[in-house]
């Protein structure tokens, strides 16, 4: 695969969110579902989801700055390997010294690297890396399967438990787990569990779409999360403390008296969980709420501050 910043088309010193904002983007053009007929599209879809694997995982990501994987997220040969080694030599040529013409395209020796243009030009399209790779006359390897476009609609709590999903990928049902830090409309890569491809061959991938279903209370900020919380009148103008929903279960938090509505207060770690493991937070809004009956002292008060303004000259 190209170099990974190339494929999203930022620079190495791009933001986790310029990175975020980047894949989404090309997610969004190339998605199989909106491209069916267009099989360039699915090729940039495939390569902007594994560029995203590697940069969008902070572990990864730094992984592949200091030259340990390659594009891949394979770890690169050492630094004498000799990429064209046993090339032709012997009976057999590049085959009998075992010469994986794909992974040589992928290698990156001493951070230069041998892509798959190379190969493509040296060989015509035999040798292009892909679902593909292998087929056509002349292919030394066998052809891979074709990847399986399938979608994944989970809840909010469910991203939050990072809970085991059981889902069903064409003849079979397999255990997934959401990863941490998933984004609405990211596509998660299930390797070997695609279409099977011919014998002695490997199958395809599963490209799974993680579809994140609105939720009725919280909205989604990132991994954080926002939600209106009641606040009574009296908690409002005394202080004190009153419950706050969150995923996991309601949790109890103090506001300070006179606290207005749209005031809004943070609490640590109730949100989504991130890649490093840490959780985003959760941002409660204030809302006063009224008694639902009247209140005959209230109703006492609010004449007497309104005659007050009144006779203070205040609109």
């Amino acid at each position: 695969m190209r170099n990974p910043y190339d494929v999203l088309g930022v620079a190495k010193g791009a933001s986790e969110a310029d990175i975020k904002k980047a894949y989404r983007k090309l997610a969004k053009a190339y998605h199989p579902d909106t491209n069916k007929n267009d099989a360039k599209a699915k090729d940039r879809f495939s390569e902007a989801n594994s560029a995203y694997e590697i940069l969008g995982d902070a572990g990864k990501r730094a992984q592949f700055d200091r030259g340990e994987i390659d594009a891949d997220g394979k770890p690169r040969a050492p630094s004498g390997f000799d990429g064209f080694g046993g090339f032709g030599g012997g009976p057999g040529g590049a085959r009998s010294a075992g010469f994986d013409f794909e992974g040589a395209a992928r290698n990156r020796a001493g951070g230069g690297g041998i892509g798959e243009d190379i190969f493509s030009h040296l060989f015509g399209d035999t040798f292009r890396g892909g679902a593909g790779a292998g087929a056509g006359p002349g292919a030394r390897g066998p052809m891979k399967g074709e990847d399986l476009a399938a979608e994944l609609s989970v809840t909010l709590e469910q991203v939050a438990s990072e809970e085991k999903l059981r889902i069903s990928l064409g003849s079979r049902d397999v255990d997934v787990v959401i990863p941490k830090g998933v984004v609405d409309g990211q596509t998660i890569r299930l390797r070997g569990l695609g279409n099977p491809g011919g014998p002695r061959s490997s199958p395809g991938d599963a490209l799974l779409t993680i579809r994140i279903l609105p939720h009725p209370r919280f909205t989604l900020d990132g991994a954080d999360l926002r939600t209106p919380v009641d606040l009574p009148l009296e908690d409002a103008i005394l202080g004190g403390p009153i419950r706050v929903p969150t995923l996991t279960g309601p949790v109890e938090m103090r506001v300070p008296a006179m606290t207005s509505s749209g005031r809004t207060f943070r609490l640590k770690g109730k949100g989504l969980p991130k890649k490093d493991g840490t959780r985003g937070d959760l941002f409660a809004t204030t809302a006063i709420s009224l008694p639902a009956s009247e209140d005959e002292a209230l109703l006492a008060y609010a004449n007497g501050r309104r005659a007050a303004r009144a006779a203070s000259g205040q609109a």
